[in-house]
């Protein structure tokens, strides 16, 4: 299996987060084809259009050298969502992501656990101090994580497509 060599890995008490690989497309796919998926994909659930975003994500680490890390927990290797720095040309400010690809893994702090993480690694490693997190307004679980983790509200942001929905979030500058 071919992987993108020399990137991060990263674990935290649960988690290990790493660049995606191939193995990782099937769980994605998946993901990509669910309603889960509605508020990053808009709405599109084939495969072929799940499998370009797929490739924007393996190749931001490519152009930029870091990018969204996949999560698998501690005691496997199977991916359950990805969170991250995100910045591809054209994004206003760098911003923090994440989504959990299960409904198993939903709701089990995972998300924060690891946008927790790596939004320290952005800070301390990419030398990051604005980042915020573009929202879909109707993603009520990703706001309210957003606040658990200090982010407000900056209603005079930018938006990375200013023709859809979306709510930007400020990540303190401070460490936590």
């Amino acid at each position: 299996m071919v992987t993108l060599s020399d990137t991060p890995v990263l674990t935290t008490e649960r988690l290990v987060l790493r660049a995606p690989q191939a193995g990782d497309w099937p769980a994605w796919r998946d993901f990509a084809a669910s309603g889960r998926s509605r508020h990053i994909l808009d709405g599109r659930t084939d495969a072929g259009f799940a499998w370009r975003v797929f490739g924007h994500a393996v190749g931001h680490w490519v152009l930029r050298g870091y990018g969204m890390f996949v999560l698998t927990l501690r005691d496997g290797n199977r991916p359950i969502g990805m969170a991250g720095p995100w910045f591809p040309e054209g994004w206003p400010e760098h911003e923090l992501g994440w989504t959990i690809w299960t409904s198993e893994a939903e709701g089990r702090g995972y998300a924060s656990e690891a946008a927790r993480a790596t939004l320290d690694f952005a800070r301390a490693a990419l030398g990051w101090v604005e980042v915020v997190s573009y929202i879909d307004p109707d993603n009520l679980r990703s706001i309210a994580l957003a606040e658990r983790l200090g982010a407000r509200r900056d209603a005079g942001a930018a938006v990375p497509c200013p023709d859809e929905p979306c709510l930007v979030y400020r990540h303190p500058r401070e460490a936590r």
